[in-house]
């Protein structure tokens, strides 16, 4: 290879390249690729760079962001927690209320069918009671919230709405919607309201029942037991040994209604036991139609001896062979010819009482035989110590003669009593 002379240092200007392509460092498509390239390593040094300088700072950013955001859903689903809490607690104390008041409306619904049946046993009548049914028990949420949904066509029960997805952190929580179970829960509140007032209603009624039934027959006694007096008797001789009793002790408690019904029930029995007196009074007329006296009972002139003389009974004019009746029940003990009596009967009433019927023409019962208040005991006649046809009656306590007025007046009066 031949050696290169060093030529002499020119020092004037190169000449200028003229035309595309002059040489290799010349403008043209490889000068733009080479500034693209040093554009692009400038760019992707700064944004190394940056991201050097920078990486931190952004990464606790996006970490602060997210923190935030979790932060937020946190807070909204403890505010939902919340709400749901809330709102089951308060759906909770609002069922135990209204069971509450079921089971006390339910005892009370027990307490006015056992007086019911006190009312009736007082009155003598089976009385419908007339009370509320009550529900079993106050349903749970689900169903309350079912049934109401039920109620609102088209509308799906369920307990609570269906959980949506959160639209934003920050955004307020909306109270659940339990309208529908508030407004089972308030209808039946307004149930059990409603069954409450009937059940007082009830009560009052009973009591206003209870005292009316104990007013009426302690009225009825105390007219008995003046009508019993009138007859010269005092109700205690037929007073009988109480008769065997027994059962369980089912008190009836110190409540109102419980004293009222003892007293009524004292009432009751004493009327009854009145009543039952006045049953075995002779008390029936002894002829049929309108009775005429042609002697009453006491002193009075006798028709043979036209001296005053004691007359032991009322002579009630008749014709021969007329009925004669029993004036109560009772038991015949004599039926036979009776010195002045003539042809006698005689029924023993009991408790001291007994009657006669005087001057038969015939006999219809025997002696030992019971008869009921109203049987035919014979025929009017005028047998023994008698001016004409007619019938001697008498009435006797303890074997003494009284007037038998007493007892054929209180026959009209009690008539009147209820």
């Amino acid at each position: 290879m031949p050696f290169l002379t060093r030529q002499p240092h020119d020092t004037a200007k190169p000449k200028a390249v003229a035309g595309p392509g002059a040489g290799p460092f010349g403008r043209g498509p490889g000068l733009r690729v080479l500034g693209a390239a040093l554009a692009l390593s400038t760019a992707w040094a700064g944004g190394a760079t940056y991201y050097l300088v920078f990486h931190d700072e952004v990464l606790a950013r996006f970490v602060s962001q997210q923190s935030t955001m979790q932060y937020g859903y946190e807070s909204r689903i403890a505010a939902l927690r919340f709400e749901l809490e809330r709102a089951t607690v308060e759906q909770v104390t609002t069922r135990d209320g209204l069971a509450t008041r079921l089971a006390d409306l339910s005892r009370r619904q027990a307490a006015l069918e056992s007086r019911q049946g006190v009312l009736s046993a007082l009155a003598g009548d089976p009385v419908a009671s007339r009370l509320p049914e009550l529900p079993a028990q106050v349903p749970a949420e689900d169903e309350i919230v079912r049934e109401a949904a039920q109620r609102r066509p088209g509308a799906t029960a369920k307990p609570f709405p269906t959980p949506e997805p959160v639209p934003a952190v920050d955004s307020p929580v909306e109270p659940l919607d339990l309208r529908g179970a508030r407004e089972s829960f308030r209808r039946t509140g307004l149930v059990v309201a409603h069954l409450a007032r009937r059940l007082d209603g009830l009560a009052e009624a009973q009591s206003r029942a209870v005292a009316g039934i104990g007013a009426s027959a302690g009225r009825t006694a105390q007219r008995l037991r003046g009508l019993v007096a009138r007859t010269g008797l005092d109700p205690s001789r037929f007073e009988s040994r109480e008769p065997g009793l027994g059962g369980p002790l089912v008190p009836l408690g110190d409540d109102p209604f419980g004293i009222a019904a003892a007293q009524a029930q004292r009432a009751v029995t004493e009327a009854a036991a009145l009543r039952r007196i006045t049953e075995t009074l002779p008390l029936r007329r002894p002829i049929a139609g309108d009775m005429p006296v042609s002697s009453t009972f006491g002193a009075r002139l006798d028709p043979f001896t036209r001296g005053y003389a004691m007359h032991t009974g009322l002579d009630l004019r008749a014709e021969t062979g007329e009925p004669a009746y029993a004036t109560a029940a009772g038991r015949v003990t004599v039926a036979d010819y009776n010195g002045g009596y003539g042809n006698m009967v005689e029924i023993d009433h009991g408790h001291g009482l007994a009657t006669r019927y005087a001057h038969l023409s015939a006999y219809a019962v025997t002696p030992g035989q019971w008869v009921a208040a109203g049987a035919l005991v014979g025929r009017v006649g005028s047998t023994g110590r008698s001016t004409g046809s007619h019938l001697h009656y008498e009435t006797r306590i303890d074997g003494e003669p009284v007037d038998p007025q007493r007892f054929l007046r209180l026959a009209d009066a009690l008539a009147q009593v209820p």
